[in-house]
């Protein structure tokens, strides 16, 4: 699978969340001691109704969704603050993740990451786990005009790196983000991710290879 899924690839573009670390559990917790503070009641459907959002458009639906007193900046700042004590103390790196970059690095492969994160908490989550040197762009949606399955992001990573999207490996954990890279006209590897493990057969239909970790591709 290595070779086929490496084949005449000048970059590698990931998404963070799922993908390269093993967060997208924190933001249920998360959402639900937000809400909480509101005296609401996290809704069942909301994980599934905000992905692939940008972390600027899931502020909007929050506010007007649940009527929230607080401003956009207020609700990002406070999102920001209570994600980053769990990114830096309770979320590690995808297995095989560090060995793959240095991999790619070594062959000359241009890396960049492609998020819904915050620019905030994706800089500081890069620095704190050391792979900030490992990626010539970071982008977040919200530095496009639309959100995933839109291929806004990885188009303008692509573009920033000056690599053809044909060329270009993207990694991803859900749904939207596969549809997000295959939009763009790149091919996808589908991340195994507990978050979305009942969605497996559908992202393996969807994307191009599936790895259970980054151990698979070596």
């Amino acid at each position: 699978m290595k070779q086929r899924m490496m084949a005449e690839k000048k970059a590698v573009i990931f998404d963070l969340d799922g993908s390269l670390v093993d967060s997208m559990w924190i933001w249920r917790d998360i959402d639900i001691a937000y809400l909480g503070r509101f005296g609401i009641s996290l809704p069942e459907n909301l994980q599934a109704e905000i992905e692939g959002m940008s972390f600027s458009e899931t502020a909007v639906y929050f506010k007007n969704r649940f009527h929230l007193p607080d401003s956009l900046e207020q609700i990002k700042s406070d999102w920001n603050a209570m994600a980053w004590d769990k990114y830096m103390h309770e979320v590690p790196l995808k297995p095989g993740v560090r060995e793959f970059l240095e991999g790619c690095r070594a062959r000359g492969i241009l890396l960049g990451i492609a998020t819904s994160n915050s620019r905030e908490l994706v800089e500081n989550i890069a620095k704190a786990q050391g792979f900030q040197h490992y990626f010539s762009c970071i982008m977040t949606a919200c530095d496009v005009n639309k959100g995933k399955p839109a291929p806004d992001i990885y188009l303008a990573v692509a573009k920033e790196l000056g690599v053809e999207p044909e060329h270009c490996l993207v990694f991803e954990d859900i749904i939207p983000g596969i549809q997000a890279g295959k939009n763009a006209g790149m091919e996808v590897c589908a991340v195994e991710d507990a978050y979305s493990r009942a969605c497996k057969e559908e992202k393996a239909a969807l994307a191009d290879y599936y790895i259970e970790d980054f151990y698979d591709i070596f």
